[in-house]
C-alpha cells in the first residue's frame, strides 16, 4: 500500500504516531499492572504495546526515510497478523480467566508465515532496501500490498470468533445473573468494531487509490484505537469467568486457599448460616450486586467452602441458588391477588436486576412464563408452596 502524502502531512502524521506510541506504553504499563481482570489485561498490555513500537516505527522512518528504518518498518507491518488473533485471547481471557499458555503459540501462526514470506526483505542488503524504500514512497503500489488480503480474512476470523464467544457468555449470564447487564463486556462489540473497520479502509486502500483514504490515515485511526482501548480497558469491571466454571470445587479447591474435601463436617453449619442469612425479613438474595464473596464474607465462613456448600449440599452453582431464590419470592407475590406491582417490579424488588434474566429462571425453574402463572393461580386462587430459607420448595 504506498504512501502518497504531502510533506506537511508526513510531519503531521509523524508527530500523531509518537504521540500515540508514548500514550501505547503508559496504557501498557498501567494494565500489566491493573489486578482487576489480571491475565486478560497483561494479554492486553502486550497488544497495545505492540501497537505501539508499530506506531513509533512508522513515526521513525517518515521521519528519518532511511533503509534501516525501512527494514523496521516492513518488519512491523506485520504484526496486524498478531492483533486478530491477541484479540480472541483476550476475550478468552476474559470469559474464562485463562490467560495465555504454551499451547496458544498455534494462534501466532499466521504472523509466523507471513514473517517467513518476507524474510527476504529482512535480509535484504541496504542497497536493496534503499531502492525498495524510494520505490514505495514514490507510489508504487505492489510493495507489500499483497498481504492485505490475507491479513484481514485471517484477522477477521479470530475477530469473529471472539465476538462469538462473548455472545455466548452474555447468554449464559442472562440465563444465571441478575446483574447481567452490568457484565455483559458490550466494550467488547466496540472494540472489534473499529479493528473490522480499521482492516475494511486497509482492503478498499489496497484495491481502490483513494486519496483522503491515505496510508497516514490509516494509521491514525490505529492510534484513536488505541486511545479508545484506554478509555474502555481501564474503566471495566471485573469480569466474572464463564458461569459453572469458578463454582466447581475443583476451581474452588485451587482458588481458595483450602479443601472442601477436608471441611465436610463443617457442611451442615454453613448450610444453617445460609439459611438464616437467606430467611428473615431482610433476606440476603434481595440485594441485587449479590456476589458469593459477599455471602461468605456475611456468613464468616471461607469462599471456598460456602461454594463448596451451595454446589453438594442445595444444588448447582452459587447463581442457581440465588436466582431459586429469588424466583420463589416472585412466585410468592405472584399468586397474591392483592399484590399491584406489575411483574418487572416483583423481580426487580427481588434482586432482579435483567428483565432477560428474571424469565430465563423462572421458565427454567417454574416451566411457565411469569404472566401465565399470575393469570392462572390469581384466577384459580390456588396458593403457591412457601420457600425454605435453603431455596428447596415445601410441598
Amino acid at each position: 500500500m504506498p504512501l502518497v502524502v504531502s510533506p506537511m502531512l508526513f510531519t503531521l502524521w509523524t508527530y500523531l504516531y509518537v504521540a500515540a506510541a508514548v500514550q501505547a506504553g503508559l496504557l501498557a504499563l498501567a494494565l500489566w499492572h491493573r489486578p482487576a481482570n489480571r491475565e486478560a489485561n497483561r494479554l492486553l498490555a502486550v497488544w497495545v504495546a505492540l501497537t505501539g513500537v508499530d506506531l513509533a516505527v512508522k513515526a521513525m522512518y517518515w521521519h528519518l526515510l532511511s533503509p534501516e528504518w525501512f527494514r523496521a518498518y516492513r518488519f512491523v507491518a506485520l504484526f496486524p497478523f498478531l492483533y486478530g488473533s491477541l484479540f480472541y485471547l483476550y476475550v478468552r481471557a476474559l470469559t474464562r480467566g485463562r490467560g495465555f499458555r504454551p499451547r496458544d503459540i498455534v494462534h501466532l501462526a499466521g504472523f509466523a508465515v507471513m514473517l517467513a514470506l518476507n524474510a527476504y526483505v529482512l535480509t535484504m542488503d541496504e542497497a536493496g532496501l534503499q531502492a525498495m524504500s524510494a520505490r514505495w514512497l514514490a507510489g508504487e503500489r505492489n510493495i507489500g500490498a499483497w498481504f492485505d488480503l490475507p491479513l484481514f480474512l485471517y484477522s477477521l476470523s479470530y475477530v469473529i470468533a471472539g465476538l462469538v464467544r462473548v455472545h455466548g457468555y452474555r447468554r449464559q449470564l442472562r440465563q444465571r445473573r441478575s446483574d447481567a447487564d452490568r457484565l455483559s463486556l458490550r466494550w467488547i462489540d466496540a472494540m472489534a468494531a473499529f479493528q473490522i473497520a480499521i482492516w475494511c479502509l486497509a482492503v478498499v486502500q489496497a484495491l481502490v487509490y483513494l486519496p483522503v483514504f491515505n496510508y497516514g490515515l490509516l494509521f491514525g485511526l490505529v492510534a484513536a484505537w488505541v486511545c479508545m482501548v484506554g478509555w474502555f480497558s481501564l474503566g471495566q469491571p471485573p469480569v466474572q469467568a464463564e458461569p459453572g466454571i469458578s463454582d466447581t470445587p475443583a476451581a474452588l479447591e485451587v482458588d481458595g486457599g483450602g479443601s472442601p474435601s477436608t471441611d465436610t463436617s463443617r457442611y451442615a453449619e454453613v448450610e444453617a448460616r445460609l439459611a438464616q442469612l437467606m430467611g428473615g425479613d431482610a433476606p440476603l438474595y434481595l440485594e441485587p450486586a449479590l456476589a458469593i464473596g459477599q455471602v461468605a464474607r456475611r456468613s464468616g465462613y471461607p469462599e471456598y467452602l460456602v461454594s463448596a456448600v451451595i454446589n453438594r449440599r442445595l444444588g448447582g452453582s452459587f447463581w442457581d441458588y440465588v436466582n431459586r431464590l429469588r424466583v420463589e419470592a416472585v412466585r410468592e407475590r405472584l399468586t397474591d391477588p392483592a399484590e399491584t406491582r406489575t411483574i418487572l417490579e416483583l423481580a426487580y424488588a427481588c434482586g432482579f436486576t435483567s428483565k432477560s434474566t428474571f424469565n430465563a429462571a423462572f421458565k427454567r425453574q417454574v416451566d411457565e412464563t411469569p404472566s401465565g402463572y399470575r393469570r392462572r393461580h390469581v384466577t384459580a386462587g390456588a396458593p403457591a408452596g412457601p420457600v425454605s430459607p435453603g431455596g428447596a420448595r415445601r410441598r
